[in-house]
């Protein structure tokens, strides 16, 4: 129920709905049961886990619970694609303790499978880090004559001279130009570089 619709809507019942919700608790006690510590980091995952616990902490003093359950999802699915490291296993833990409100029974019986002694209840709530809530990354948009030709994924605060390099370097840009200089290259930064031919 939490995860089909936020609280102030009715709820159209559905059996995909119910099957849904069984395949993700299904998942996740997958997760819990085969879950074993390992070596090494998982830069991408451990960045995704901080921006969930952030997200559903926000839905869930919203009272958004569908929001909530969706970050879930989206953290279970990166979990299971992850490679084994210490970074998984922290995952799983985080996991369970974010999913322990809308499903204790199961946040309970996993926690137990994991291996911790105390109950999930008594257990804190995970922390984020709120550097990690930051790209890294920016995707800019590159522009020939205000059509968009191209997208590059570039270092945030990327100077405008690099930025411009970046973008006059891409091969869809360079059909476009076909070999001519461009008259003039506009660049917002850390989103749109602009080309006029």
């Amino acid at each position: 129920m939490l995860s089909d619709s936020p609280p102030e809507r009715d709820l159209e019942w559905s059996e995909a709905g119910i099957e849904g919700a069984a395949r993700f608790v299904q998942r996740v006690w997958r997760l819990a049961t085969a879950s074993s510590t390992a070596e090494g980091e998982d830069d991408a995952l451990k960045r995704k886990l901080h921006r969930t616990i952030a997200a559903v902490g926000e839905a869930i003093d919203g009272l958004q619970f569908n929001k909530a359950v969706a970050q879930l999802y989206e953290l279970t699915s990166a979990i299971e694609k992850a490679r084994p490291s210490a970074t998984r296993h922290e995952a799983v833990r985080s996991l369970i303790l974010l999913a322990a409100p809308a499903a204790p029974h199961l946040a309970e019986e996993a926690w137990a499978a994991l291996g911790e002694a105390d109950m999930i209840a008594d257990a804190a709530w995970p922390s984020f880090d709120p550097a990690l809530l930051v790209d890294d990354e920016v995707t800019l948009a590159v522009q020939v004559n205000g059509k968009l030709r191209d997208t590059l994924t570039a270092p945030r605060g990327l100077p405008r001279d690099e930025a411009e390099a970046l973008a006059l370097a891409s091969d869809k840009v360079q059909r476009q130009l076909g070999g001519a200089a461009p008259r003039k290259v506009i660049v917002v930064p850390d989103r749109l570089v602009n080309i006029v031919a």
